[in-house]
């Protein structure tokens, strides 16, 4: 049987990438400034930016008053990490999904999930040649 204490130690990775193999993406970060190169999103009214130069995965977002991004992904940055299947990783815990399973692009499936007050963003990526 496993044990019950699940305290981490300092230089332990998390139970999410060491056990269920998810593997870290980007951190989302709300901003209200206009950020260079920031590319719309209209069916979820909001400008992203940063990604593709960060060596660091920051992603900048910007919400338009209207988007219909759930209002804790709008003010509370999240960690985003791409998972194989994403249907199986959202059955494996009770998560509160904050936003249900869509494709903002073609060959992209991604959810968002609450954590202790957290979002976090959970990413499939599908190549052309799966079916």
């Amino acid at each position: 049987m496993k044990s019950m204490d699940h305290t981490r130690k300092e230089s332990d990775l998390p139970e999410s990438i060491v056990h269920w193999g998810w593997r870290y993406h980007h951190l989302g970060v709300p901003t209200k400034e206009k950020k260079p190169g920031e590319r719309y999103l209209p069916g979820l009214k909001f400008y992203v930016s940063g990604f593709e130069t960060s060596p660091f995965g920051v992603e900048w977002m910007r919400f338009e008053p209207d988007s219909p991004m759930h209002p804790l992904i709008q003010r509370v940055p999240h960690l985003a990490f791409e998972v194989d299947d994403l249907d199986r990783e959202l059955q494996r815990l009770p998560f509160h999904i904050l936003q249900a399973p869509n494709s903002p692009a073609e060959g992209i499936r991604v959810a968002m999930i609450e954590h202790e007050g957290a979002p976090i963003e959970l990413i499939e990526f599908r190549s052309s040649s799966s079916g």
